[in-house]
C-alpha cells in the first residue's frame, strides 16, 4: 500500500513550529501536565491476512505456527517469532484533555502476547496511510498502535503543526489506554500484549513525536526501543534510562535534512545505529520493494526484534541487513 508523499513545510518551519513544549494548541488551549483518565471507545474491524509475497518480510516463512508455540512471544523469551502472521485490525477512540485520539491497532491473529509499538504519522498524514509499514511490523510479531494527531491528520480542521509540540504526549496516552486492553474482558486485545516491552517509531513529524518521547519532560520510561525515520530533535535532550535508537534518514531529504536526524545521532549517547539512504528522499523507501526499501523493512524489524524481544540473532543481523550497495549503509554501536 502506497500513499502519496506527505505534504511537510521546509525544515526551518518544522522546526520553529516545534520551539517550546508548552505551545498551545490548534483549539487555543494549552494541554495540562494532569489530566483525567482518557476516555475510549471500541469499533473492531474485520481482519486481512499479509501475503508475505507482497508483505516485502523477505526471509520469513509462511504463518502456520500453532497457538501453543506462540503464546510465550515476549521480550522475556530473548527469541522472536520467525513467522508471518496474519493480521487482524481493530479501530479505538481515546481522548486526553479533550483532544480525540482515533487509534487504528494492528495485531497477529495467532494467540500469544506481543510487544507494543506506536507508530507516529507524519504531517496530513493518517494511520491508513501507513499501514503498509505498520503492517509488516504487525506481521512479524507485534502489537502496532497508530493514532491519528488531532491537529496533523490529514482531515484536521483546523490543521496546525504547532500542535506537534503536542503530540508525545498524545502518544504516551495512547500506549497507556492500548496497554490497559490487555487486561480488559471483551477486548479484542485481551491476553494479546507483553506490556513490559513497548516500543516507538515515526516517520517525518512523527520521528520528532518520537524523539520527544525520548526527550525531557516527555520521556516516556517505558519505551524499550526507538526508530526515528526522516526526523529531527523536539528541542530537549535524550533523558532517562539508555534506550536503543535507530535512526532512518535519506541522504538527500529535502524536507527534512539529513543534517537533522544526523546531528541527533550524533548527540545520543545511548545503544544507536544509523540507516543512510543512499540519494534518498523523505520516505520513499517506506514503501516498495527496492534494495533501500527491502534494506529498511529487514532493519526495522530486525531493530524491534532486538531491542523488544530481547534476540541476538536479530541484532547480529542488524548490519549486513541494513547495507545495500549503492543504495544504504549502516553505522552504529549496536
Amino acid at each position: 500500500m502506497r500513499v502519496a508523499p506527505m505534504r511537510l513545510l521546509a525544515a526551518t518551519i518544522l522546526l520553529a513550529g516545534l520551539a517550546g513544549c508548552g505551545s498551545k494548541a490548534a483549539d487555543g488551549s494549552t494541554p495540562a501536565d494532569a489530566e483525567a483518565a482518557p476516555t475510549v471507545s471500541t469499533d473492531v474491524l474485520g481482519g486481512a491476512s499479509v501475503d508475505p509475497g507482497e508483505s516485502g518480510l523477505s526471509g520469513l516463512s509462511a504463518a502456520g505456527a500453532s497457538a501453543g508455540a506462540t503464546k510465550t512471544a515476549g521480550g522475556a523469551s530473548g527469541k522472536a517469532p520467525t513467522q508471518t502472521f496474519a493480521v487482524a485490525t481493530a479501530q479505538f477512540t481515546f481522548t486526553r484533555a479533550g483532544r480525540t485520539l482515533r487509534t487504528m491497532v494492528l495485531y497477529p491473529k495467532t494467540a500469544g502476547r506481543y510487544p507494543l509499538v506506536l507508530w507516529s504519522h507524519g504531517l496530513h498524514g493518517s494511520p491508513e496511510g501507513y499501514q503498509g509499514v505498520t503492517q509488516k511490523i504487525a506481521a512479524a510479531g507485534f502489537v502496532v498502535a497508530a493514532p491519528a494527531y488531532p491537529f496533523t491528520n490529514d482531515k484536521a480542521n483546523p490543521f496546525n503543526q504547532n500542535d506537534m509540540a503536542n503530540q508525545p504526549a498524545d502518544a504516551s496516552a495512547v500506549i497507556t489506554e492500548v496497554l490497559k486492553l490487555d487486561a480488559q474482558a471483551g477486548s479484542p486485545l485481551a491476553g494479546r500484549i507483553d506490556t513490559a516491552h513497548v516500543g516507538a517509531a515515526g516517520h517525518s513529524a512523527g520521528g520528532y513525536t518520537t524523539a520527544g518521547l525520548l526527550s525531557g519532560n516527555t520521556r516516556d520510561a517505558r519505551l524499550k526501543g526507538a526508530i526515528i525515520v526522516s526526523g529531527g530533535s523536539m528541542g530537549g535532550k535524550f533523558s532517562g534510562a539508555a534506550t536503543p535508537v535507530l535512526f532512518i534518514h535519506g541522504d538527500a531529504d529535502a524536507t527534512v535534512p539529513y543534517s537533522s536526524g544526523k546531528s541527533l545521532y550524533d548527540a545520543c549517547t545511548w545503544p544507536k545505529a544509523f540507516l543512510t539512504l543512499l540519494g534518498g528522499d523523505h520516505g520513499a523507501a517506506l514503501w516498495g520493494t527496492t534494495p533501500a526499501a527491502t534494506a529498511v523493512t529487514k532493519t526495522t524489524l530486525d531493530f524491534f526484534r532486538y531491542s523488544l524481544y530481547g534476540d541476538a540473532s536479530a541484532r547480529s543481523r542488524l548490519r549486513s541487513d541494513a547495507t545495500a550497495a549503492g543504495a544504504a549503509k549502516y553505522d552504529g554501536t549496536l
